[in-house]
C-alpha cells in the first residue's frame, strides 16, 4: 500500500454547510466517477466523516472525508499501482473539492 494522499481544501462555510454542501454532492460525484469508467461502491456517514470506496482498474481505492469548521480533508489510501496517478487525483480533489464548497 502507497502512503495515504491527503488534500485539504479550506473553506469558510461552517462545519454544517460544508456537510450539506458535500452531502448534496455526493450524486455528482458518483455521475463524475461512473462517467470516468469507476464506480463508487460504498459512501456512509459517521459524524462528520464520510468514508468511501471506489473501484478502479480492477482496484480498491477507498478514503475518508473529514468536515471540519474551517477546511475539508480527504484522505484516499490507494495500492501502489494506482499511486503513479496520485498527482492527477489530488488536482481532480483539489479543483472538484473547491468548487462544491463555493457553490451556492
Amino acid at each position: 500500500m502507497a502512503k495515504p494522499l491527503v488534500v485539504v481544501i479550506p473553506h469558510q462555510l461552517g462545519r454544517a454547510e460544508a456537510r450539506r454542501r458535500l452531502e448534496n454532492g455526493i450524486g455528482q460525484a458518483k455521475d463524475m466517477l461512473q462517467k470516468a469508467g469507476l464506480s463508487m461502491a460504498d459512501a456512509s456517514w459517521s459524524g462528520d466523516r464520510l468514508s468511501f470506496l471506489v473501484a478502479a482498474m480492477n482496484q480498491r481505492v477507498d478514503g475518508d472525508i473529514d468536515v471540519e469548521d474551517d477546511a475539508v480533508r480527504v484522505e484516499v489510501r490507494m495500492p501502489l499501482l494506482l499511486s503513479l496517478f496520485a498527482h492527477k487525483v489530488q488536482q481532480i480533489v483539489s479543483q472538484n473539492g473547491a468548487k462544491l464548497l463555493t457553490k451556492q
